[in-house]
């Protein structure tokens, strides 16, 4: 197994290799794990994929979870690897720690995580524990430290999310308001001035689904 395999592995089932990481003994992975994969959705061939699948069209709570639970476990199964997730209740896996131990994922200004090639439109499917070492590529300069006007600091039209802090009643409130209609249509504004973001290739139907989970009812 090298990285080229586990890459084409996970593209396989339309997700992508986020980073990795050799764990220490302080980064709380499982047992004899010798490298930790992080998997995000592979755009823009996710959401299309995503929404033939059954788990989307059986009506049932919570899809994208139980696909990504069907769809890691077989991965997981067929590289003799533990599949690891950031849902399913507490305790809760440190995903954001462990996605700084990468080297390709970062703190932004607002203190979202930014990808170097997903921007703040990263997101975690789940992990793999893998219990072989892996050679990584190495990771590239962080993006926000090249980006000199980081218009993400200004971005939020309710003022909920600015590098002071991250207001979450009021996000959620103003996604109910006139002006915010366009944010819940297309995804968060701030994650979408993010001049990595705007490269990516992540479709805005993908983001309203988000947007309205994160709104509630």
């Amino acid at each position: 197994m090298n990285f080229a395999a586990l890459e084409q592995a996970s593209k396989a089932r339309h997700l992508t290799v986020l980073g990795g990481f050799h764990p220490e003994t302080t980064d709380n992975t499982p047992e004899g794990c010798k490298t930790l994969a992080l998997l995000g959705p592979d755009e823009p061939v996710f959401w299309p994929a995503f929404t033939r699948a059954p788990e989307w069209q059986d009506g049932a709570p919570d899809p994208m979870d139980r696909w990504s639970t069907r769809v890691i476990t077989d991965l997981a199964a067929g590289l003799n690897a533990q599949p690891l997730y950031p849902f399913g209740g507490a305790p809760f896996q440190p995903f954001y720690s462990w996605a700084l131990r990468t080297g390709r994922i970062h703190a932004s200004p607002v203190q979202f995580l930014v990808h170097d090639q997903a921007g703040l439109f990263v997101s975690f499917r789940g992990a793999l524990a893998l219990f072989d070492h892996i050679e990584l590529p190495p990771a590239p300069p962080p993006p926000c430290a090249r980006c000199i006007s980081q218009p993400c600091r200004t971005a939020c039209q309710s003022g909920a999310l600015t590098p002071a802090g991250y207001d979450v009643p009021l996000c959620k409130s103003f996604l109910g308001t006139p002006e915010g209609a366009e944010n819940l249509a297309t995804g968060c504004n701030v994650r979408r001035a993010c001049p990595v973001s705007q490269k990516f290739g992540r479709l805005p139907a993908q983001s309203a689904y988000h947007m309205r989970q994160f709104k509630g009812a």
